[in-house]
């Protein structure tokens, strides 16, 4: 996603993720919950905490607010979590329905994290998927 050209149309929001999400495979939550529990892939979720109040949390996944993503994720920050490890980092970006994480995983791919994908219809369908969920204090 690059910076865009003052002299180009704007362009919507519908069209701006399908934009940002021809650059890398999303994964579906079944996917996620395998790759997770094998080591292979960081659970990343970044909803605010109304909804992880509400409606629970994804065991093992680190809580990180989507304003301090790419702070705690850049491997040559100064700010970045002990997890962010380095660029080759598989990193599973999680919102509620699956929209603000393809932004914030488009956003992780300029940081130079190419492995970063997010999960088709976030939490929810993580959730509907009969996954495991705990509440939000037990996590």
């Amino acid at each position: 996603m690059a910076v865009s050209d003052t002299t180009q149309q704007p362009v919507g929001i519908d069209e701006l993720l399908e934009r940002v999400r021809e650059d890398y495979e999303r994964i579906e939550p079944a996917r996620a919950y395998e790759a997770a529990r094998a080591g292979e892939a960081l659970l990343v979720d970044i909803r605010y905490a109304a909804l992880r109040e509400r409606d629970g949390v994804i065991p093992g996944a680190v809580i990180v607010e989507r304003n301090e993503l790419e702070w705690r994720l850049d491997p040559q920050g100064s700010h970045r979590l002990p997890e962010a490890t380095g660029h080759d980092l598989r990193v599973v970006v999680i919102c509620n329905e699956g929209y603000a994480s393809s932004l914030a995983a488009a956003s992780l791919h300029q940081l130079g994290l190419r492995r970063a994908t997010d999960l088709v219809g976030g939490f929810q369908a993580w959730k509907a998927a009969g996954l495991p969920v705990a509440a939000a204090g037990d996590a």
